[in-house]
């Protein structure tokens, strides 16, 4: 992939964030990146992330 976190040239594009949590474990985003820190999620929301706390991400092909 070569990006250790996503970059402005993926906003809009369909990813996978996967995000370590505080107590151990990992939260997986799903959505359409629209801005550098938020992900817009399939029922709407947005959700926020820090880019410190990723683990791994893709952009994911669109079905």
């Amino acid at each position: 992939m070569g990006n250790p976190t996503p970059s402005l040239t993926e906003i809009g594009k369909r990813v996978s964030i996967r995000l370590h949590e505080p107590d151990g474990g990992f939260r997986d985003l799903l959505g359409t990146l629209e801005e550098i820190d938020a992900v817009r999620k399939k029922d709407g929301t947005l959700a926020r992330f820090d880019h410190n706390v990723i683990a791994v991400w893709k952009v994911v092909p669109a079905k």
